[in-house]
């Protein structure tokens, strides 16, 4: 999956987007639709994006009365592969690394940083 996954490029990204968002399969005249009030992209491109994603097995097209879409990789296996590839390339596959840049930076406000203690804790058995 991860091999698939990191061959979505960035346009198809919008794509694979409106397809999260819908949560169900949709004809291309509803991600057209979509996309055309997001983009200035016109049907050909729209469905070469889709023919694509369909080539790289990260969409699914079913033949109906016309076809629907769906995404065979869920927004959370995008974003996990995505952010560990981001870890692994920025900062050695050390996620305390990537925490630490984002407080040097003053990226986290104090509302994020108590979040984040939040998160730390849970699991935490020595409490």
């Amino acid at each position: 999956m991860s091999k698939l996954v990191s061959k979505i490029s960035d346009s198809e990204l919008e794509v694979m987007r409106v397809l999260w968002e819908a949560g169900t399969e949709l004809p291309i005249a509803d991600i057209r639709k979509t996309l055309e009030i997001r983009s200035d992209w016109d049907t050909s491109t729209i469905k070469t994006l889709l023919r694509r994603l369909c080539k790289k097995e990260v969409v699914l097209a079913t033949k109906k009365e016309v076809f629907y879409y769906k995404p065979l990789v869920t927004e959370k296996e995008y974003n996990e592969y995505s952010t560990q590839k981001l870890i692994d390339k920025l900062y050695s596959g050390s996620a305390k690394n990537l925490i630490a840049s984002l407080l040097g930076s003053k990226k986290l406000d104090d509302e994020d940083i108590e979040e984040l203690r939040t998160l730390f804790k849970v699991g935490d058995d020595s409490e």
